[in-house]
C-alpha cells in the first residue's frame, strides 16, 4: 500500500517539475528573482525529477542505487540549489553573488568519499544550508503578522526538511528500500503542497518577495510629499479604480504615481500596516462585495474577474482570506438582511 502510494506521488513529482521548470523558463515569479535564484531552481527541479526517477526505478525493479555515484552526486546538486534558490526568494536581488555558485562544489565528494559516508555527508551540509535559511526566515520575524500565509507555508516545508535530514542523516541504519521509500514519499508531499499552493495562492511568491523588500527597505520616503502622493494614490485606487487591472504590478503603479517600486511599497506598509499586494486585494474584494449584493445575477466568477482577479481560486482564497468566508455565502447572507 505505502509502496503504491509513493509511486504515485513519484510520478506526479515528475510530472510538477517538469510543469514548474516550464514556468520558471518562461519568467514565472517575482520580477525581481534574480539569476542566481532562477539558475537554482532549474537545478533543483531537474534534480528533484531525476531523483524521483531513480526511485521509482528502484523500486520497481531494485538494484544497487544505494552504491550509485550519479545518485549520490543528485544529492549534493539538490541541497545547494535548494538553498541558493530559497536564498533568492529570502534576500534582496542585490545579494546575489556569482561565488555563491561555490555551494555546488562538495559535488566531488560523491566521487571520492564511499557512499555511506557520502549520502549522510550530503544531508549533514543540507542541515547546514538549513541552518542558514532558518537565521533569513528569522530576519523577517517582524513582517510575520502582514504575511501569516507565507510564514505558515515556510514553516510546513521546514518540516518536511526536517524529516528529510532526518532520514538522510541515519540512512546507513536503514534498509535501503526504506530509505528511497521514505524520500521518495517526502519529496512527492513536498511537490504536492507546492503545486497545491500555487494553485490556490497563484500570486505566493509575489508576495513572499514584498515581506522581503519591507524588511529590508531603507527609507526611500525623505523628499516624498507623504500626504500629497496618498491622496493620488487613493484617488487612483477609489475613483479610477486601478485594481480591476488584472496585471496591475507594484512597478505599474509605482510609475502613474513616480514613485520608484520600494518608495511605493515602503509608502503602503508605513502608512497601512499592510503590504501591497494585500492592499490591492483587500480593494478588489471590497468592490466584489458591492458588486455581490448590487449585481445577484452576476456569477461569482464573473465579479471576481471584473474586479481584477486572475482566476477563480485566486478570487475565493482572497475573499476568505479578508472575510473570512466564500463569495457565494456572503451574497446569501447579505441578501437576507437586505430590506
Amino acid at each position: 500500500m505505502l509502496t503504491s502510494l509513493t509511486l504515485i506521488l513519484i510520478g506526479f513529482s515528475i510530472a510538477s517539475a517538469v510543469l514548474l521548470l516550464g514556468a520558471n523558463l518562461a519568467g514565472y515569479g517575482p520580477p525581481e528573482q534574480s539569476w542566481l535564484s532562477r539558475l537554482a531552481a532549474v537545478v533543483l527541479l531537474a534534480g528533484l525529477a531525476c531523483l524521483q526517477w531513480l526511485h521509482g526505478d528502484y523500486l520497481l525493479h531494485g538494484g544497487a542505487l544505494f552504491q550509485a555515484r550519479y545518485y549520490a552526486s543528485l544529492l549534493y546538486l539538490v541541497d545547494p540549489a535548494f538553498y541558493l534558490f530559497f536564498l533568492g526568494v529570502l534576500q534582496p536581488p542585490a545579494a546575489s553573488n556569482p561565488l555563491r555558485l561555490l555551494h555546488f562544489a562538495p559535488v566531488v565528494l560523491a566521487w571520492l568519499l564511499p557512499a555511506a559516508v557520502a549520502i549522510p555527508l550530503a544531508f549533514a551540509f543540507g542541515a547546514l544550508h538549513a541552518l542558514l535559511l532558518w537565521r533569513l526566515v528569522h530576519a523577517l520575524r517582524a513582517q510575520r503578522r502582514h504575511f501569516r500565509l507565507e510564514a505558515a507555508a515556510f514553516a510546513v516545508f521546514a518540516l518536511i526538511a526536517l524529516a528529510i535530514l532526518v532520514l538522510g542523516l541515519t540512512a546507513p541504519l536503514h534498509s535501503e528500500r526504506n530509505f528511497f521509500l521514505g524520500y521518495a514519499l517526502l519529496i512527492g508531499l513536498a511537490f504536492w503542497l507546492i503545486v497545491y499552493l500555487l494553485l490556490r495562492f497563484p500570486d505566493l511568491l509575489a508576495r513572499a518577495a514584498e515581506a522581503v523588500r519591507s524588511a529590508y527597505a531603507i527609507s526611500t520616503l525623505g523628499r516624498i510629499d507623504r500626504e500629497q502622493v496618498l491622496a493620488r494614490l487613493q484617488r487612483l485606487l477609489r475613483e479610477e479604480k486601478v485594481y480591476c487591472d488584472e496585471n496591475l504590478s507594484l512597478a505599474s503603479l509605482a510609475q502613474q504615481l513616480e514613485l520608484t517600486p520600494h518608495q511605493l511599497s515602503e509608502l503602503i506598509n508605513s502608512s497601512y500596516g499592510v503590504g501591497f499586494s494585500r492592499h490591492i486585494r483587500e480593494h478588489r474584494v471590497e468592490a466584489a462585495k458591492h458588486m455581490l449584493l448590487a449585481e445577484p445575477e452576476a456569477s461569482v466568477l464573473s465579479v471576481g474577474l471584473a474586479v481584477g482577479f486572475t482566476s477563480q481560486s485566486n478570487f475565493y482564497a482572497a475573499f476568505r482570506e479578508i472575510t473570512g468566508e466564500v463569495p457565494g455565502r456572503f451574497r446569501k447572507r447579505g441578501g437576507e438582511q437586505s430590506p
